[in-house]
């Protein structure tokens, strides 16, 4: 009995001496919870452009001929624009049908498209091919490269601007100073500047010269978000 006694007295007192030497998390008091975001304006410097062409013909042979010559000598050309990035869009050929239900013919279209951040070679690529085709649209934005590298020189703006939050809010509650608990940065952030401007001649008849347009690329806002937790002290 009292040697049982003493092996329970025993392991008690091993297991108070094992939670003495554990370390114990702090309580901690007046955590705060912030964000703050920097941006910056950016010249977009990659341009991308869609061109088509549609055809009716009761043949759908003859369609998905024409539209396959008109596509080959597009690609054909844009290959001379090396700065240019050139690939085939969709195609698509599909019947048309009357009230009645009954076959009349058939309609096609194909579509290339371009990529390029010389916006000169672009517009004169888009001239030359709008003999033939249509300009579907244009759209600028931030090249990957540019956008990484300001999003880069904006992590230092936003930790700095999410530390003038920190001193804000701890003279705001009394404290003395603080510590950063956690901190987050998120560099996903991007908004379009004004819509880009495009100005071009009137149409000109199927396979006529036309002049090159011109377009104005516009600026885009690369953002960075600074969030995370500060223990006032």
């Amino acid at each position: 009995m009292i040697r049982n006694t003493l092996v329970a007295l025993a392991g008690a007192l091993g297991a108070t001496a094992a939670l003495a030497q554990s370390p114990v998390e702090p309580v901690r008091f007046n955590q705060v919870d912030l964000q703050a975001e920097v941006a910056r304006e950016v010249q977009n410097d990659l341009m991308n452009a869609s061109l088509y062409v549609d055809a009716s013909d009761p043949s759908a042979a003859k369609i998905a001929d024409q539209l396959n010559r008109v596509s080959a000598e597009a690609l054909r050309t844009a290959g001379e624009f090396k700065a240019v990035k050139t690939r085939s869009g969709y195609t698509q050929t599909f019947p048309v049908y009357d009230r009645a239900n009954k076959l009349t013919g058939w309609r096609g279209r194909t579509e290339i498209r371009l990529e390029s951040k010389d916006v000169q070679a672009m517009a004169a690529l888009i001239g030359k091919l709008q003999s033939t085709m249509q300009l579907g649209g244009v759209s600028f934005t931030v090249s990957p490269e540019l956008r990484r590298q300001t999003e880069n020189e904006l992590i230092t703006d936003a930790v700095a601007a999410f530390r003038g939050r920190a001193d804000i809010a701890t003279k705001a509650i009394g404290g003395k100073s603080y510590k950063i608990r956690r901190i987050g940065l998120n560099t996903g952030g991007f908004a379009p500047g004004p819509r880009p401007m495009m100005t071009t001649r009137a149409m000109a008849p199927q396979g006529a010269e036309v002049a090159p347009p011109t377009f104005e690329a516009g600026t885009s806002m690369v953002q960075v978000l600074a969030s995370g937790t500060v223990e006032v002290e």
